[in-house]
């Protein structure tokens, strides 16, 4: 009997896992929206099943809906990819108890690792470095001030259980920390129900790089090496690479044994991402561990020929991994995330029908998308519609090649941030790999948002 695994996501990963699933001899199961009825991962999976109208809360976060859809059709797994379910240790409990296998990490580990106090003590005890922060949640505001004053400006006020970009304020000045405290709580406690904060020393000209590590449940505890994900706007990441320009290998290597390490301590099967920030003097701290696979899981994957999807569902089935050490590295991989953003109005979500659709190719690029000719970009979900990736033998021809496939990329009737990420790609702060955490934020500030917007073409 064909394994059949329910995918609980939407967009290009729900697509992406259906690929993997046909690739292990596998049956894919979507669901799907009302909004979302014209999208790829319908089109290509072995199964569609409509669970709900437009809105998140009333289809692909219905936890009734997914877990009844799977034990209707019999699914033996449940495949949730990024977002929605995939960090959610009561789902995952859920399925346990079902009898079904959620193809992630097990809820224990999901509730440790989701708590980002608790997860900065775990690194403390694997021997980790991590950045100066509050060991405890603060009460309220004036505590939060007073934290901050001990720590020292600047400061991140950010939400415990905080993810996805979500629950973060930067705070240099004194007299900002307590607007700053009661924005943060209250988006905490819309988005991820909870309102504790914590307050974190912020790094200021900091890089962003985070380890690929997979696991099985054999013992094997293996790194992809590296991905720089500096390059991000409001905690968003936009361009991704692998590997570092900037951070040496001696640090490298450094990270990819504390990477390895905290999984190990954790006792965690499957595919894992240990986030670190980088300052300028090349010391480098933990950030958190995300326990599922990262949007820009593909730089990594042209790099080393392994696909960390099925990865993923060969672990969760109990099988060894597929190599037993790092691969050998070849090229540079750079992804660009296009967005359906009208930048000209502050990066408000762009919506309408797609009239026409047109994807680069050539020469090492892959897309992954999930949008075609008469899908219609509603506001309901997240904004990124597909992520063009180069892939070469060395990182000055990537990035050509990605200004070049930016340039075939033809989307039509919505807006799409294809011009900022051209201008981005092409600063000397990019080239050079001097860029830092700020760097695009900034970079808007002094061009003016209206440079980077592509005008809606109806």
């Amino acid at each position: 009997m064909r394994k059949k695994i329910l995918i609980a996501n939407r967009g290009e990963i729900a697509v992406r896992a259906i690929r993997a699933c046909r690739e292990l001899d596998m049956e894919s199961i979507a669901v799907y929206s009302k909004a979302d009825k014209e999208s790829l991962h319908v089109k290509y999976a072995d199964r569609a099943v409509c669970v709900g109208d437009g809105r998140a809360a009333g289809s692909y976060l219905d936890i009734y809906k997914i877990l009844s859809t799977a034990s209707l059709f019999e699914a033996d797994a449940i495949y949730p990819g990024t977002g929605f379910f995939s960090e959610n240790a009561t789902f995952a409990e859920l399925c346990d108890r079902l009898g079904l296998l959620f193809i992630g990490a097990k809820a224990p580990i999901l509730k440790k690792l989701g708590d980002k106090i608790l997860s900065k003590q775990i690194a403390v005890e694997a021997g980790i470095p991590v950045v100066p922060s509050t060991p405890d949640p603060v009460r309220d505001a004036e505590e939060c001030l007073q934290a901050a004053k001990k720590i020292g400006f600047p400061v991140v006020i950010k939400a415990v259980d905080g993810g996805g970009g979500k629950g973060i304020r930067i705070v240099y000045r004194e007299q900002d920390v307590r607007s700053s405290y009661f924005s943060c709580e209250k988006e905490a406690k819309a988005a991820f129900n909870s309102d504790k904060i914590f307050v974190e020393k912020f790094l200021d000209d900091a890089r962003h790089v985070e380890i690929q590590v997979l696991s099985d449940t054999h013992g094997n505890v293996i790194h992809l090496y590296d991905r720089d994900c500096t390059m991000q706007r409001r905690n968003q990441k936009l361009i991704e690479e692998a590997v570092s320009p900037f951070v040496p290998d001696d640090v490298k290597q450094k990270m990819y044994r504390d990477a390895c390490n905290i999984i190990e301590y954790l006792h965690y099967p499957g595919a894992a991402t240990v986030e670190f920030l980088v300052d300028r003097d090349m010391n480098y701290y933990f950030m958190e561990v995300n326990p599922r696979v990262q949007v820009e899981h593909p730089v990594t994957e042209l790099i080393t020929g392994v696909d960390i999807v099925k990865e993923q569902i060969r672990i969760a089935f109990g099988e060894n991994l597929s190599i037993k050490e790092p691969p050998k590295r070849h090229g540079h991989a750079i992804e660009a995330r296009i967005n359906a953003e009208d930048i000209s109005n502050g990066f408000m979500c762009s919506t309408g029908l797609i009239t026409k659709c047109v994807f680069p190719q050539g020469s090492g690029i892959r897309v992954e998308s999930y949008i075609q000719e008469g899908y219609k970009v509603t506001p309901f979900y997240d904004s990124m519609l597909a992520k063009i990736i180069a892939w070469a033998d060395n990182r000055e021809l990537a990035i050509r090649r990605l200004m070049f496939a930016l340039d075939e990329l033809d989307i039509q009737g919505v807006a799409v941030n294809r011009n900022l990420q051209k201008q981005l790609l092409s600063t000397p702060e990019f080239a050079n790999g001097k860029s830092n955490t700020t760097f695009v934020q900034s970079f808007i500030d002094r061009m003016g948002a209206d440079q980077g917007s592509d005008e809606t073409k109806m």
